[in-house]
């Protein structure tokens, strides 16, 4: 097997062990960087911000071996890998695992599938934010046959990221404890760089340098931690042909739009007069009541032409990219995403529904006997309670107590969602629930986004272990007779992560064919640690093919559980 490397990130260090294996060392440490005139400590993977890229091909395996050298247990996540059967890799805390404590490793499975593209892998957990500085991206190569597009001559990734100046986490802790708003970022950053228009930061402005008359694939990722992101390269067009590891529809268009969290593929002819061109990010956002005060400065890169012009000119901006709140442009860029449904990459659609959910995505608080308040976010009215054992553990051994399995499959009360609800609040309940699938169902989930407390507010709704269908979405309330008139049952976009619009809703189908225990949740890391998360679990088909693999011999322990652990038989739920 092959793998290419691109110049822009240094690799992972990859030994062959087999066919389609490979093993994979991750050191996760301190160490110390300066942006922004200022130098902090921050845990990063083998000393790079943002982390390596694992470059693989299609239906590879890879292990990666975490080492946690840091002061607070993590778990790693690969984002947009669905792990056929094999949810003890997936890495989301308290969900699938417990964290790896600090010194010690876990080596997990990273099994690619039917996955063909740019993905990311990063720090998972619902109560800190570690993953604003572990994270990197995956690079999928096809298995055996080319680009269902023309090959282009080189390649680039772009990684966007959130920078702060100070220990993030230590606030986060905080904010736990106290239940209040979440701190607004310093800046944001192309490769780990903030850009021209930040203090300190010119001389180290990321720059790709690129020739005349060539095309180039950029590879995408949104690693924000709340943000979801307009980008745009000042006098170019871009040619969208994939997002979240499938292929699109190819269409060319000024700007693109990326979810928190969403990865996406797209083409540039470089075919302008020789010179320097900024790529510029711009958060979409729309005004809420609890996060009003947004970081507006643009995150720049360069691209730059080889050959002889003026040095001294200056660096065009793109001046299609939108504003701020430019809704327009953002529901007009997703109409656009349709799967390429060909022969080779074709469209399975669920027809034969035999789950319907519909569900409410909410910001909320708790009052208190002193007036004060503790903010929570929730999915029909429930705000996420991690468990004392990872819910996957407690599944696969049969361990009361952990969880309960009757997530409602609609909200308790219906009104007017999108009105002006001022202080409204649904007294959203707190607990560990989780959603029964079995195997092979036909799911279709329609989420809605409330206006509770006024702070209506864009979701990234993200599945673990699976990809879906978007059918559609829309402004207002979901209208259960209208709506799905309008929804695309052709070649709809196959995701893993979508935008929820803000006083709207959104329309996903899939099948629940991977076994497993998978995390449900809006990817924006102030809306997960509130509470916007649950649990599809998704039970054994009939036979080996079809049912959960066995766990690893060694599986990070749960310090809290080991005494309902002990003396368990290690055994398979009943079905």
């Amino acid at each position: 097997m092959d793998v290419a490397l691109a110049p822009a990130f240094p690799v992972l260090l990859l030994f062959l062990v087999g066919i389609s294996l490979w093993v994979v060392e991750a050191e996760v440490a301190e160490k110390n960087f300066t942006r922004l005139c200022k130098t902090k400590s921050m845990l990063v993977v083998n000393g790079q911000f943002p982390g390596p890229t694992i470059y693989v091909h299609k239906g590879d395996t890879v292990f990666v071996n975490v080492h946690n050298h840091g002061d607070h247990g993590l778990t790693i996540h690969w984002h947009g890998v669905k792990q056929p059967r094999n949810p003890w890799s997936d890495g989301s805390a308290y969900i699938t695992q417990c964290p790896i404590e600090p010194a010690k490793n876990f080596t997990y499975e990273v099994v690619l599938s039917e996955e063909e593209g740019t993905l990311w892998w990063h720090a998972n957990s619902n109560r800190d934010w570690t993953r604003n500085t572990v994270h990197g991206a995956i690079v999928v190569y096809p298995h055996g046959s080319s680009y269902p597009f023309p090959t282009p001559h080189g390649e680039q990734i772009l990684i966007f990221g959130t920078w702060f100046t100070y220990d993030v986490n230590k606030v986060i802790k905080e904010i736990l404890r106290t239940g209040k708003d979440v701190p607004i970022s310093d800046a944001y950053t192309i490769n780990g760089q903030p850009g021209d228009f930040c203090a300190c930061s010119k001389e180290m402005t990321y720059r790709w340098r690129v020739d005349y008359g060539k095309t180039y694939l950029i590879r995408l990722v949104n690693a924000l931690m709340n943000e979801e992101f307009f980008f745009a390269i000042a006098g170019h067009d871009l040619t969208v042909v994939g997002i979240d590891g499938s292929y699109l529809k190819p269409f060319t268009t000024s700007y693109v739009m990326l979810a928190t969290g969403q990865t996406m593929d797209v083409l540039i002819e470089t075919n302008q007069s020789p010179g320097r061109y900024y790529m510029a990010g711009r958060q979409y956002y729309t005004d809420n009541l609890f996060f009003t005060g947004y970081d507006k400065t643009n995150a720049t890169a360069i691209l730059e032409y080889r050959g002889r012009y003026n040095r001294l000119s200056s660096v065009l901006f793109p001046e299609t990219l939108p504003s701020y709140t430019d809704y327009d442009s953002a529901t007009r860029f997703r109409k656009h995403l349709k799967s390429l449904a060909s022969k080779e990459h074709p469209v399975h659609v669920p027809r034969n529904i035999t789950t319907r959910m519909y569900i409410t995505a909410s910001m909320d608080r708790i009052v208190h006997a002193d007036m004060d308040y503790t903010l929570l976010s929730s999915l029909n009215n429930i705000s996420w309670v991690n468990p004392s054992t990872d819910v996957l553990q407690a599944y696969y051994r049969n361990l009361s107590g952990i969880y309960t399995s009757d997530f409602p499959d609609e909200p308790p009360y219906y009104f007017d969602f999108v009105a002006d609800l001022g202080d409204t609040s649904t007294y959203p309940l707190k607990g560990t629930k989780v959603k029964i699938l079995e195997y092979g169902e036909e799911v279709e989930i329609v989420f809605q986004s409330t206006n509770l407390l006024n702070a209506s507010d864009e979701h990234s709704m993200y599945i673990h272990g699976h990809k879906y269908y978007v059918l559609g979405e829309g402004y207002g309330n979901f209208n259960s007779t209208i709506d799905p008139e309008t929804y695309n049952l052709v070649d709809p976009p196959y995701l893993s992560t979508a935008s929820l619009p803000a006083k709207g809703w959104l329309t996903i189908r899939f099948k629940a064919n991977n076994p497993g225990v998978w995390a449900m949740h809006c990817q924006e890391g102030r809306h997960l640690i509130w509470g916007m998360n649950t649990v599809l679990t998704v039970k054994n088909g009939i036979n080996p093919e079809t049912s959960i693999r066995s766990p690893p011999p060694n599986m990070p322990s749960c310090q809290s559980s080991l005494s309902i652990l002990r003396g368990r038989p290690l055994e398979v739920l009943a079905e």
